[in-house]
């Protein structure tokens, strides 16, 4: 399992996908774009779809935190990056709803409302804790009494 995989886990157990039906996809904005797939709270693991191709370049090299911070982006530069990423998403899966993970997501209101979706997109409720909440309820879950 990997990072982003476990704070979908916790998502859907604790925040956002709690009750969600249907697709949601949670995406870690950090130092590359982790993406959780979640559907009907029930994890799809291993996606890896941070590495789509955006205008011929690997999507987490322009759009992820890091590139931000590389670049020295603005906020609604930055934003302008990922409408692009996440208008892909919508027109490959047409997700019910996008959750946004990652330290960055404590700033959740100088970037989301900049984006123009169809899909409802939130913040992740448990925040940057969402991969250890994840890894230790499936620890949990799978444990050897």
């Amino acid at each position: 399992m990997n990072d982003a995989d476990a704070a979908g886990v916790a998502e859907a157990k604790f925040g956002a996908a709690k009750k969600a039906k249907g697709l949601t996809i949670l995406t870690t904005l950090g130092t590359g774009i982790g993406v959780a797939l979640l559907y009907d709270g029930e994890l799809i693991p291993n996606a890896e779809l941070g590495h789509l191709e955006i205008d011929g370049v690997d999507a987490e090299t322009i759009a992820s935190f890091a590139a931000k911070e590389r670049e020295n982006l603005d906020w609604a530069q930055w934003a302008a990056r990922l409408q692009r990423y996440y208008s892909e998403m919508e027109r490959l899966f047409s997700p019910d709803m996008f959750i946004v993970g990652g330290g960055v997501s404590k700033q959740y209101a100088d970037f989301l409302p900049l984006l123009k979706l169809k899909t409802k997109i939130v913040p992740a409720e448990t925040r940057n804790s969402a991969g250890i909440l994840g890894a230790a309820a499936l620890a949990y879950k799978n444990r050897e009494d």
